[in-house]
C-alpha cells in the first residue's frame, strides 16, 4: 500500500509537468510506461472524441471536439476500481449560439451568416468507482472536476469564395471551475492487459456563466484507454518472482 501511495505521488508530478506540452506527455508515457505500472496499478493514454452542449445555450446541436489524457486505473478490492487520470486536451461548449446568446455576451455579429460557437477548454480530473464483470464489461460512476484553461467564441463562415475563421475570447465570462458527475460504461477488448473502449455521460452541476443561472455542461465522451508499458511490467514482476523462487531452492 505504500508502495502504491509513493508511486501515486509520481505520477502526479509526471502529470503536472506534462501539462505544458502534448509532445513531452506523450513521449514520457512511451518511455516511462512500464514504471507507472505495478500489479494493483494500470496506467495509459486516453484518447477519444467527446459531443457537449451547453444547457439554455445554441440552438441543441452538439459540439465535437477530441480528448487526450492520461489514464489510471486503481485496484481497489477485487473487481472494484478507481477510474482516474487527467484529459489534458479537451473542450466542451455549444454549437451555434442564438442571437441572445450573442446578446448576453456582447458579441456583434458579422455581416456574412456564418455559426458562432463556445468553445471552453479544460483540464479534467474523473474520479469514478469501476466495477468490473467477469465478461469484461465494466460500469462506474462518480465525481469529474475541471479547470478551465482559456475560452473563447468561435466564427466560422465558409461559402465558393472565402473562408472566415474567428476567435473572440471570453475566458472572463466562464467560472473558472466545473464539477459534475458521470455516469459510463465500457468493454475491455482482451481477457487481461489490453485497450478498452467506453463511453459516459457528464451531467454538470454549476453554471458555466458568471451572470447566466441554468447554463450547465453537458457531454458525452467516447473513450479509447491504451495502457503503457503494462506487458512490460508484467514480464518485469514475473521474472523477478522467478528469480525469487530460483534463490529460495538454492537455499
Amino acid at each position: 500500500m505504500v508502495l502504491q501511495l509513493k508511486k501515486l505521488k509520481i505520477l502526479i508530478v509526471f502529470l503536472y509537468l506534462g501539462t505544458h506540452s502534448m509532445q513531452s506527455q506523450v513521449l514520457l508515457s512511451l518511455i516511462f510506461g512500464d514504471k507507472l505500472n505495478s500489479e494493483g496499478l494500470e496506467f495509459g493514454l486516453e484518447g477519444g472524441l467527446n459531443y457537449s452542449t451547453i444547457s439554455d445555450t445554441g440552438n441543441g446541436n452538439r459540439l465535437r471536439d477530441y480528448n487526450l489524457g492520461f489514464y489510471f486505473d486503481v485496484t481497489l478490492k477485487n473487481r472494484l476500481h478507481l477510474d482516474t487520470g487527467v484529459l489534458v486536451k479537451s473542450s466542451m461548449g455549444a454549437n451555434n449560439l442564438t442571437e441572445d446568446n450573442l446578446d448576453f455576451l456582447g458579441i456583434e455579429t458579422e455581416p456574412q451568416a456564418g455559426v458562432y460557437s463556445q468553445k471552453i477548454n479544460y483540464f479534467i480530473v474523473p474520479i469514478l468507482l469501476k466495477y468490473n464483470f467477469k465478461n469484461r464489461i465494466y460500469i462506474e460512476g462518480g465525481p469529474e472536476i475541471a479547470l478551465m484553461r482559456n475560452a473563447h467564441v468561435e466564427f466560422n463562415f465558409e461559402d465558393n469564395t472565402e473562408i472566415i475563421k474567428l476567435e473572440l475570447k471570453n475566458t472572463n465570462k466562464i467560472n473558472r471551475i466545473d464539477t459534475g458527475f458521470s455516469l459510463g460504461t465500457g468493454y475491455k477488448l482482451m481477457k487481461n492487459d489490453g485497450m478498452t473502449l467506453g463511453l459516459k455521460y457528464y451531467f454538470g452541476m454549476i453554471d458555466v456563466y458568471k451572470q447566466k443561472s441554468g447554463t450547465k455542461n453537458n457531454s458525452l465522451f467516447l473513450r479509447l484507454n491504451v495502457p503503457i508499458g503494462a506487458n512490460a511490467a508484467k514480464k518485469k514482476r514475473e521474472n523477478k518472482s522467478q528469480l525469487e523462487n530460483r534463490k529460495s531452492h538454492e537455499k
